[in-house]
């Protein structure tokens, strides 16, 4: 009985004095550190990087643009009579530039180590930097941008970095969607980008009720890293933030770049321009560095952001429910 009456004492005391703790640590922090602003505030911080990095736009594409002149022709030059499905024009020939005076026979008479010890590895075939590498996130072409804008008013222009390729290097836009259980019905898009805003339009039809939802999602904008309701985004105004097939556009794609998520450390990342999803019912293996074998798989390993966690949450980012997290 008496060492039932000394745990019995030893554990409340244990309780009380842990649980005074914890409250006079939890107030202490509380005074020591101050809330976070409410999302979608301006305050002066958040002016003073818009100003700041809106400044240093200008020699940031600069910079982005020199290093494309320097590796790649990108003058808009058609191959006769190719196109892509809905009509644009194919561009033609290599446009990897080589150094002064070296022409493509010379380099290929030329031995690795010859070709190593006098550095003329063409520059273009070396990993393309982010334009603004440092940061990374999502840059969407100004095409996608402005319709998304006219159909959802979602703005995803950003404020310190615009895209750095020319529009007759992208994809066709907006993409044409065949589907393989309907090759019947041709482009099933109508020549119109999918969005939340007509996709039951366009596919009430066609699609079954669990098809329909699971478009649905892929199509509800999500917060993410650069475009979020917080004073850590890189839009001008509180965004909703970006959506599957904002990037994947009618679940091809439109060139819409960002970091590839599966490298460390940060600097070592390469850009990414956004692959086209056509296929993937196919694909087996997903990510560029490990055999993951679902697209589950790679979105629970990697997730686009800075990974801290109390920046995620203020910014509203998803909880997968994955027992690693």
């Amino acid at each position: 009985m008496r060492l039932s009456n000394w745990l019995r004492y030893t554990v409340g005391t244990a309780f009380w004095g842990i649980l005074f703790v914890s409250g006079t640590d939890k107030t202490s922090d509380a005074d020591a550190t101050p809330p976070a602003p409410p999302p979608g505030s301006t305050s002066a911080s958040f002016r003073s990087l818009q100003q700041s990095t809106s400044a240093e736009k200008p020699k940031v594409m600069a910079a982005a643009h020199n290093l494309l002149q320097e590796r790649y022709d990108l003058v808009n030059r058609p191959a006769p009579g190719v196109t892509m499905s809905r009509g644009k024009q194919v561009q033609a020939g290599v446009r990897v530039r080589l150094s002064n005076g070296l022409s493509w026979e010379r380099l290929a008479a030329l031995s690795a180590a010859e070709i190593r010890t006098r550095d003329l590895w063409p520059k273009g075939f070396l990993p393309l930097p982010h334009p603004k590498h440092g940061e990374g996130g999502m840059v969407f072409p100004r095409v996608q941008i402005e319709e998304l804008k006219r159909q959802t008013g979602r703005d995803l222009t950003r404020f310190d970095l615009d895209f750095d390729l020319p529009d007759h290097v992208l994809p066709d836009f907006p993409p044409a969607i065949y589907l393989t259980t309907h090759p019947e019905l041709g482009d099933v898009s109508q020549g119109k980008v999918v969005t939340l805003d007509n996709f039951r339009q366009l596919f009430s039809e066609i699609l079954n009720p669990k098809q329909l939802d699971g478009l649905r999602l892929l199509l509800t904008p999500f917060p993410q890293q650069q475009f979020n309701s917080t004073e850590d985004r890189r839009s001008a105004r509180a965004s909703d933030g970006v959506a599957c097939l904002d990037c994947h556009v009618n679940g091809h794609s439109n060139g819409a770049t960002h970091l590839v998520g599966d490298i460390r450390p940060h600097p070592l990342r390469h850009r990414l321009d956004t692959p086209s999803l056509r296929g993937l019912f196919i694909q087996r293996l997903f990510g560029s560095q490990r055999a993951l074998k679902t697209v589950e798989d790679f979105t629970e390993f990697e997730r686009p952001g800075r990974r801290d966690a109390q920046r995620d949450q203020r910014a509203g980012a998803r909880q997968s429910g994955s027992p690693h997290e």
